[in-house]
């Protein structure tokens, strides 16, 4: 598995609360569901590397 590169991130708190009850209906961890919501932007935008599309419904 690739490393992961770790960042703090500063978030307003309803909006994190959100993620984390996405997330939890989704089965992910709130740290998954943010990547998933940011590889989900990156592929619309057409701005995610080729070799990261097979991961994007992780």
């Amino acid at each position: 598995m690739a490393a992961r590169k770790q960042y703090p991130l500063r978030i307003d708190p309803d909006v994190w609360a959100a993620v984390e009850c996405w997330a939890a209906d989704e089965m992910r961890s709130a740290n998954g569901q943010v990547e998933w919501i940011l590889r989900d932007a990156l592929r619309r935008a057409g701005r995610l590397p080729k070799k990261d599309e097979k991961n994007d419904d992780r």
